[in-house]
């Protein structure tokens, strides 16, 4: 089911096939805006996360990836420094943790770094 015109439902379910697969809208308008400003495709590499998997993964207990608000992206062609640079730049109130292959950021409700 398409959510946006770049991203659809089954992109953020949970890898454990149990069929958690709600977005917060915010954070598709996030991604959207990370979509069209490198002018890459951005691919999900962990959306929702139903407890038993969050914790198979050594997910955080309260991750925003339990209740819909997280993404783990990649942008093609596009280093995580720079993805991770754009949105502290640009969003003042979200979470944000920069990895080695990948960036979270999550819809939380007060401005969080890590990484």
């Amino acid at each position: 089911m398409k959510l946006s015109e770049h991203f659809t439902r089954e992109e953020f379910a949970c890898k454990c096939n149990c069929g958690m697969d709600t977005v917060d809208a915010r954070l598709i308008t996030v991604l959207e805006d990370v979509r069209n400003y490198f002018n890459q495709p951005v691919t999900i590499t962990s959306g929702n996360r139903c407890v038993a998997h969050n914790r198979l993964v050594g997910g955080e207990n309260f991750s925003k990836h339990l209740v819909s608000r997280a993404a783990d992206i990649k942008v093609r062609d596009v280093h995580p420094d720079d993805v991770y640079a754009y949105l502290d730049m640009k969003y003042d109130d979200l979470g944000l943790g920069l990895y080695s292959g990948w960036v979270h950021v999550d819809t939380r409700e007060q401005k969080a770094r890590w990484g």
